[in-house]
């Protein structure tokens, strides 16, 4: 089930002041640029960037992943392994808030959003 529409405003708003404070400089962003988007239930953080074999292509690669878990009421964090599957986050498993989710990402205690 997908956000209501109160709450899809609230995320986007949120996403878009954290982006945009994060993003690198406009001269590099066709080289590399960080992003998010919503699907369903849940706010993933991407990595973009031309593929290194096909520089026309561009890529988007996840790093972040939040589900809210509306009968606990909290949101879910997990990181991206290099297998691509998704992990639970072991810092932090859970937040009430995402804006919560956002200051474990950019605290990153175990390196696993960012490397």
């Amino acid at each position: 089930m997908a956000f209501d529409v109160l709450q899809t405003v609230e995320i986007i708003e949120l996403m878009e002041n954290y982006i945009e404070r994060i993003r690198p400089a406009i001269e590099i962003r066709d080289k590399i640029d960080i992003g998010y988007r919503i699907e369903g239930q849940s706010v993933f953080l991407f990595e973009r960037r031309p593929s290194w074999n096909d520089p026309t292509e561009i890529m988007d690669s996840d790093y972040a992943k939040t589900t809210y878990d509306k009968k606990n009421k909290v949101w879910k964090i997990y990181w991206m392994r290099a297998n691509g599957q998704w992990n639970t986050y072991q810092p932090c498993k859970t937040v009430i808030q995402l804006k919560e989710f956002i200051n474990e990402v950019e605290l990153d205690k175990y390196h696993c959003f960012k490397g």
